[in-house]
């Protein structure tokens, strides 16, 4: 291959993973007609138009992501043979896109910030919706640079590294005639349910264990983000079935009730999810750790704190300590 064509691939690669031609330039330091320049001899080398616009941002066509998929991995694993890059946080000039909820978000966003104008002013932290259904597209598409998530059943194209497993509780205003200790299962079923789903669906795992015991539930609202939770549910009568961190605040002060569900939900591993094509990328290991780090301190104060609270009001969840469900 000759130099100027892998300096093509280079700036195409860059241009893939931007999907913006502005972006792309940033991120080589070229200037923006460079890079438009550089596109111009792509389209005469390989005879395809290779990018349409989409607003402010570009498509690439069935050419270009058919080329992409080939070349990506290689000129990864080439530019860290020849150009290894340490990371180096007082210096750094980049942006992380990382898939999370919006209990990650709340969880960890301000005190990572905190670390950031510390030790890495240049560092940009973007936050991306995670939906559950699309992990592996939008890291194999490298729209994001790691997901925040369920890691389920991955691929080896992937990697995970966990970070904690959510205790499930049930949650209702203090008014609600489910509020008490004792809650059975054919009670639980009868009632008016909110759904937090991320990925659209009207079922939930709590669905698929109700279905063991030949039992359904009327799902009577939803919702896309778990920061709607706790209002609705302390103005309705409405219950929900949700991770403890989702409403700690809530329980705490004392706004909504809540109690163990009736029904043995196992607990869903949430790991940090990566492509394996940045297992060696200095900045993202930082970054995993700090999520690391974050996560696991406050999830213990946050499940201490409410357990405690619940226990102080006689609720039935302290009777099982702090297991998960």
């Amino acid at each position: 291959m000759r130099p100027q064509e892998l300096n093509l691939l280079m700036v195409f690669d860059a241009i893939m993973t931007e999907r913006s031609i502005t972006r792309a330039a940033n991120r080589l330091a070229m200037t923006q007609p460079a890079v438009s320049n550089a596109v111009s001899r792509m389209r005469a080398a390989w005879k395809d138009e290779l990018f349409v616009k989409d607003g402010r941002n570009i498509q690439p066509t069935l050419h270009a992501q058919n080329l992409w998929n080939q070349v990506r991995d290689p000129l990864s694993s080439l530019t860290e043979a020849v150009d290894p890059k340490a990371f180096d946080p007082a210096t750094a000039k980049r942006t992380f896109r990382v898939a999370v909820t919006d209990i990650v978000v709340d969880m960890v966003w301000a005190e990572l910030r905190e670390v950031i104008e510390k030790e890495a002013p240049g560092v940009n932290l973007h936050a991306v919706p995670y939906t559950i259904v699309n992990t592996e597209q939008i890291l194999e598409d490298a729209e994001v640079d790691m997901v925040i998530g369920t890691s389920g059943v991955i691929s080896n194209t992937f990697r995970a590294e966990y970070l904690f497993s959510p205790l499930f509780i049930c949650v209702m205003n203090h008014d609600h005639p489910l509020a008490k200790a004792n809650l059975n299962i054919e009670e639980f079923a009868a009632a008016d349910h909110l759904l937090v789903s991320l990925s659209g669906d009207i079922t939930g795992y709590t669905d698929q264990v109700l279905l063991q015991h030949g039992l359904s539930r009327r799902i009577a609202v939803t919702v896309n983000h778990f920061s709607s939770v706790a209002c609705l549910i302390k103005h309705s009568d409405l219950i929900c079935v949700v991770p403890i961190s989702a409403v700690a605040e809530e329980i705490i002060n004392g706004d909504i009730a809540a109690t163990k569900p009736p029904l043995d939900l196992m607990p869903q591993q949430v790991s940090s999810i990566w492509h394996k094509r940045q297992d060696r990328d200095q900045g993202l290991i930082w970054l995993r750790e700090h999520f690391k780090r974050i996560i696991s301190k406050n999830v213990e104060l946050e499940t201490a704190q409410v357990m405690d609270s619940l226990c102080k009001g006689n609720s039935p969840m302290c009777n099982k300590g702090q297991e998960s469900h």
